[in-house]
């Protein structure tokens, strides 16, 4: 019976991610893989995870470290792992056969939309269509805007590692060249939000453009309307975008740091930085250069993430929403967390809270443990700011952002274990583990007598 739960449709994407990420492991070790020594196995595994996960952490210079054919596994793990393993072999059952198992059918619609009663065959065709249009349209635009610096192949590699919010550069400064140029930074940002804000979310923003063209040709056109969800998406994103930018202005270029940039730069470089941080992680500029203030804002964007059904981890947009209005609404001494124009439903906040607190009790547990393996342990004095640059990767590692203050390749093996647990873990989801976990559990036919406590 155990073995039936531990290959359950809700536990697939775990047994396909995992073998994904061993086998561009040992294909990342490979001398054709690599220019120059080969990598340790260690080093393979956090690469192909970071990528698998669409991270973006790295232990060794992508640009120099791997040869072309290591570049390309890099950027197959990174295509396979922002649509999905499971999502992939199911399209490609779909267009073989024209017909899906019912497990496939389950496991895609919670891993996507967190809704099993959905068609498909034809979401899959679409979300395919839709994620390789933005892809080429992103790949032709950098390569045009920098025909040298983007060249086809970087080109085609960096638009698939911003659409899927992967944060892989070809460049050893990562984006840093970039800072003055505006219209790299803005082709950035549409295809890191284009895959931050879930493919259903795409797919209807792709709706509704198309019947308000129609609506001008033909007036009497039915006008399609984004739905709750969609528009709560798309909402709490542009109001974190521009907060965030907003608060890491004030942290960084109030005074008279980086004069190398006009204002113009500056502004472009805190939204730039603001929707990066948010499970993309490119920069503009130096992390480890970075105020604690802006720091600080950017590990809460990069706690957050992005939305559900989308490229980007975190504990997501809308569990931050649903927060928000459960916070709000005890406050006012509502019984229910209001949303727009709906009442979020007790289920929703429940998962909202659970998920949450084990969130943040996994990253402070695996903030204790980087401590030990990493040297935190020394007095404050001596130690610095070596806390802050550990939660702050660890984070990072979480929310699969990819961002960090540099201590990345200097990780213990330790460390990188950790970290590659984190970001397992963080792309999955932890309320798929916990869903998994519960599986394995016989339910209580009995209730423990309840008593009132104290709290507060």
């Amino acid at each position: 019976m155990w073995h039936k739960k531990l290959f359950a449709p809700l536990a697939l994407p775990i047994h396909l991610f995992a073998g994904a990420i061993l086998c561009g492991a040992l294909l990342l070790c490979q001398p054709v893989s690599c220019q120059g020594r080969p990598i340790s196995f260690l080093d393979a595994l956090f690469t192909a995870t970071s990528a698998a996960c669409v991270t973006g952490l790295t232990v060794v210079d992508t640009g120099t470290a791997f040869t072309r054919f290591g570049q390309t596994v890099i950027l197959a793990l990174i295509q396979l792992g922002g649509l999905g393993i499971m999502t992939f072999s199911t399209l490609i059952f779909y267009l073989w056969r024209r017909r899906v198992s019912l497990a496939d059918h389950i496991a895609v619609g919670q891993s996507l939309l967190h809704d099993a009663a959905f068609h498909l065959g034809r979401f899959l065709v679409r979300m395919a269509a839709v994620t390789a249009f933005i892809e080429a349209v992103g790949a032709v635009a950098l390569h045009l805007l920098d025909p040298q610096g983007f060249a086809p192949y970087s080109a085609v590699f960096h638009s698939i590692s911003a659409f899927c919010n992967a944060g892989f550069g070809l460049f050893p400064d990562n984006l840093m060249g970039y800072a003055t140029s505006p219209g790299v930074n803005l082709v950035f940002m549409w295809l890191i939000i284009s895959g931050g804000l879930g493919f259903g979310v795409l797919i209807e923003g792709y709706r509704a453009a198309r019947s308000r063209l129609r609506r001008l040709a033909s007036p009497e056109t039915h006008l399609f309307r984004l739905s709750w969800h969609a528009r709560t998406v798309v909402r709490v994103s542009i109001f974190l975008v521009l907060a965030g930018a907003a608060m890491i202005f004030l942290g960084e270029f109030l005074g008279s740091r980086y004069p190398e940039l006009s204002a113009t730069d500056k502004v472009v470089a805190v939204l730039f930085q603001s929707v990066t941080c948010r499970t993309a992680g490119f920069n503009t500029v130096d992390i480890g250069r970075m105020a604690d203030a802006s720091l600080v804002i950017m590990i809460l964007l990069m706690f957050i993430g992005g939305s559900p059904g989308s490229c980007a981890g975190g504990i997501k947009t809308t569990t931050f929403r649903v927060l928000v209005a459960f916070g709000a609404s005890r406050v006012l001494g509502r019984r229910q967390a209001v949303v727009g124009r709906f009442a979020v439903d007790e289920d929703s906040i429940d998962r909202a809270v659970t998920l949450t607190v084990f969130a943040g009790v996994l990253v402070l547990g695996s903030v204790l443990l980087l401590c030990f393996t990493e040297g935190a342990v020394a007095p404050h004095v001596e130690s610095g700011g070596r806390f802050l640059e550990i939660l702050f990767e660890a984070v990072s590692a979480f929310g699969t952002v990819g961002l960090s203050t540099g201590i990345t390749p200097s990780l213990t093996p330790a460390g990188k274990l950790v970290i590659t647990l984190l970001m397992f873990v963080g792309r999955l989801g932890p309320i798929l583990f916990l869903s998994v976990a519960q599986g394995f559990q016989e339910p209580l036919r009995y209730r423990w007598p309840e008593q009132g406590m104290m709290i507060g």
